[in-house]
């Protein structure tokens, strides 16, 4: 049982967090220091090397904002040595940074940043990422805390363990994308709205314009002395106006389509990130599958290729967003599991005429029978310290046990691992 002195122990006081801002450019230091909330404790270090001495004094930072271009260390390679220094590992670092090429961003993520602000900043984004940050690693310290009461007290701590499970599935969905939702639908839908109005004025516009070149190019084949229209053949010649009439319709609807793509992304964001998840509904599996995977995009895009093998699902009768958490879980592990290039199988179908299925396959390195075992397991996990808190499983089980459903896994070490979670369409008593 748990005694009375655990039952009461207070939560220790929120301490004021620390902020480490990094950047060899003053004013810089400055308009990052300016931005961020009042009651952050904001250190500031002018280059890499008194950022590495800054982080292991007291007081700790719980963040580093790092800027890459740097003299003495550039910030990839303070953030090698944070990740590679068991102290320092564990403090979420976002990088800062004028360069927008993919090839920057996917080294600062394999390296392990947490996350990437872009100059010149803005205030909104800034204290958006910070905070999300800042909270997952609040979430991450508490479920410590909560797991060291909890190793000796393991007979009755079920209801301890409920509550930790609720609270670090709320905190990772606002961590990822919850908080941000509105944030990012407010700062997109606006300029994307613009951009496809202007776009489709700017289809009109050069109809008119075709138009009018056309009406010419008739009067100058009708007219019967050529010479005042030589120089515009030739011009037209020179342009290959042909093919830049071709060309231009074909961007037009390619801009179209980009723009068609970010709509979609944020309607997915806010499909995910939806709050409601103790209202049970009808909901489409893949139509959840989806979105979930355009969230978790960033994970797959540089070294996984999503192979669909959908079957014919009727909607099945859950808590859609709860069940999106479970395949974005099962997703992300995947991603995870594969090292260098590979491929991310998701297939579904039906079982009798009462269960559903959806099946996530991965070409990792697969689990050791020992492990296997044991992932379901809260707690346990087979990431490295700091990677890791060993509940996103546990907490996909609890899930899917709430739906009556059950989630299996096998797996060969080398060849890859199948998670597969089977539903009822129905659940006892449910209604439209």
């Amino acid at each position: 049982m748990m005694d009375e002195k655990d039952a009461c122990a207070p939560e220790p006081q929120p301490r004021r967090r620390t902020i480490l801002v990094v950047d060899d450019e003053p004013i810089n230091r400055m308009v990052l220091k300016g931005i961020l909330p009042g009651d952050l404790n904001v250190l500031m270090a002018g280059s890499g090397l008194e950022a590495l001495e800054m982080v292991v004094a007291e007081p700790r930072p719980d963040l580093v904002l790092l800027d890459v271009m740097m003299p003495d260390l550039d910030g990839f390679e303070v953030l090698r040595c944070l990740k590679g220094e068991p102290s320092t590992a564990d403090i979420p670092v976002i990088m800062v940074t004028a360069m927008i090429d993919e090839e920057s961003e996917q080294k600062g993520f394999e390296l392990g940043a947490a996350d990437y602000i872009h100059k010149p900043v803005r205030a909104a984004i800034v204290n958006s990422r910070v905070q999300v940050q800042l909270q997952a690693k609040a979430a991450r310290e508490m479920l410590f805390r909560n797991n060291q009461r909890l190793r000796h007290k393991v007979e009755d701590g079920a209801h301890a363990l409920e509550k930790a499970q609720m609270q670090l599935m709320q905190a990772e969905k606002m961590a990822s994308l919850g908080q941000l939702a509105a944030g990012v639908a407010h700062e997109i839908n606006n300029p994307v709205g613009f951009v496809g109005s202007n776009l489709g004025a700017l289809e009109g516009y050069l109809k008119d314009l075709f138009a009018i070149i056309d009406a010419y190019a008739d009067g100058a084949a009708a007219c019967a002395d050529a010479a005042p229209f030589a120089r515009v053949g030739e011009l037209r010649r020179q342009a290959d106006y042909d093919f830049l009439r071709e060309d231009v319709v074909s961007l037009l609807k390619e801009s179209q389509e980009g723009v068609d793509r970010v709509r979609k992304i944020v309607c997915d964001l806010k499909d995910y990130s939806h709050m409601s998840t103790a209202e049970w509904h009808w909901t489409d599996l893949h139509q959840g599958l989806e979105s979930t995977l355009n969230m978790a995009r960033n994970q797959l895009k540089y070294h996984c290729t999503v192979i669909r093998e959908y079957g014919q699902l009727p909607q099945v009768y859950c808590l859609g967003s709860q069940l999106n958490q479970v395949f974005m879980n099962l997703i992300v592990n995947a991603a995870q599991a594969i090292e260098g290039k590979g491929d991310i199988t998701i297939r579904t179908g039906c079982r009798g005429d009462d269960q559903v299925w959806v099946s996530i396959s991965d070409t990792g390195r697969g689990i050791a029978p020992d492990d296997l075992q044991r992932v379901f397991e809260p707690f346990y996990t087979t990431k490295p310290v700091g990677q890791g808190t060993g509940l996103g499983l546990s907490l996909s089980w609890g899930i899917v046990d709430r739906h009556h459903g059950r989630i299996e896994v096998s797996s060969e070490v080398g060849k890859g691992t199948t998670f597969t979670v089977t539903l009822p369409i129905g659940q006892v008593g449910a209604t439209d």
